[in-house]
């Protein structure tokens, strides 16, 4: 998540739409270096496991000592009619079914979301904790059989810490979301849209529901084109249930669909999830369009470090001076504030705390400003696609 702006002579910048679509031409802006790659959270690891063939059980178990989750890919899938499979942990606090193979269209309707990579099959979603436990389970006919042939695995806390950049300027502010539900409850009920997203089993970014449909944003540097959205899964309620209590709820995972819009000047990306109805319980955010004001309070909710969702409301500690705007305008495109970020918080949104709308999309962290791009410059290229009424 971690980018320079490089102070320099403007340039022109070209908006990429997707799917092509008129743009406003011409604009701008300040050249930006290269994205530095998203946290790598986690890597791949290659099996040969088969369920329900000659010879194969119908259960599998695959357990990395250590590791934060656990992803499976499956390279086949054929299942009879009424036969499934299914993947969870072994308490069953997370169980993902699927009743066929998704990419051919042989799932059922009410299956879990699942994640594309590259090559045949498909990876479901991914499961917390160091052990997935793959279940085929039949009506006693043979016939049905699943060939898995990798999994990720997520990096536990200390490998995690050892690899991402933070942002965070003096003390850390930042507070599980929970911790605001009774002190600050717009700003709590305004987190409750945000997401962490695992992109192809090893990166991490947050993302945010944009408007009354189905519409999800982040940056263009988690997502750049479809094949990279084709590997998201997207997780809605990931907060701990109790203020410090690192005892994170399991939340809805979905999978990523379509990618609506992006552009690489404004780092922004805009796309569909699959199974949308599971989502809009979480509620979701608009936008306010105009320029930043230097020293408006503003916040932070997303997904720093992978963790649960925290709130960047406060500078230093909670209850001392809030965080907000400090140079509304970087370039011609960007704002600076001091609110905490850090590795994994790419994508999150920047609220102003006088509406609880989004002003600004955060791209990058540094001293003494962490950076976002201005919504006002980036409406203008969604408000065509995106419901922004309240």
């Amino acid at each position: 998540m971690l980018r320079r702006i490089i102070v320099a002579a403007a340039l022109v910048a070209t908006t990429v739409l997707v799917p092509v679509a008129p743009t406003a031409a011409g604009d701008a802006s300040l050249p930006r270096a290269e994205a530095a790659p998203i946290p790598t959270v986690g890597e791949e690891k290659a099996v040969d496991l088969a369920l329900g063939s000659s010879g194969s059980p119908s259960r599998q178990e695959i357990r990395h000592p250590g590791a934060a989750y656990v992803k499976v890919h499956f390279a086949r899938l054929d299942l009879a009619p009424g036969d499934y499979v299914t993947v969870a942990d072994p308490t069953r606090r997370e169980v993902h079914t699927y009743h066929g193979d998704p990419t051919r269209g042989s799932a059922a309707r009410d299956d879990a979301g699942f994640t594309r990579h590259g090559r045949a099959g498909f990876a479901a979603m991914s499961v917390d904790g160091d052990t997935a436990v793959i279940t085929l389970h039949t009506r006693g006919k043979r016939g049905s059989t699943a060939a898995i042939d990798g999994y990720w695995r997520g990096y536990g806390e200390t490998e995690i810490t050892a690899r991402n950049p933070r942002s965070v300027c003096g003390a850390d502010g930042r507070r599980d979301a929970v911790c605001y539900r009774t002190s600050h409850p717009a700003q709590y009920a305004a987190s409750r849209g945000v997401a962490r997203m695992l992109k192809n089993g090893g990166g991490w970014c947050t993302a945010w529901r944009v408007g009354r449909g189905n519409h999800m944003m982040t940056n263009n540097h988690c997502v750049k084109n479809q094949a990279e959205l084709d590997t998201m899964e997207v997780q809605f309620d990931y907060d701990c249930a109790t203020c410090g209590g690192n005892n994170p709820r399991p939340g809805t995972k979905v999978g990523a669909n379509a990618l609506l819009r992006t552009s690489p000047a404004l780092d922004f990306s805009l796309f569909s999830v699959d199974n949308f109805d599971q989502i809009t319980q979480f509620g979701t955010l608009f936008l306010e369009p105009r320029a930043p004001i230097a020293g408006e309070r503003a916040y932070i909710a997303g997904h720093g470090d992978t963790k649960p969702k925290r709130i960047s409301l406060f500078e230093e500690n909670d209850g001392g001076a809030y965080c907000g705007i400090r140079a509304p305008q970087l370039g011609t495109e960007d704002v600076g504030y001091n609110c905490d970020t850090s590795g994994g918080n790419s994508g999150s949104p920047v609220l102003a705390a006088s509406s609880h709308k989004v002003i600004a999309l955060h791209w990058g962290g540094s001293c003494p400003n962490n950076v976002g791009t201005r919504m006002d410059k980036i409406y203008p290229q969604i408000q065509d696609l995106v419901d922004n009424r309240p």
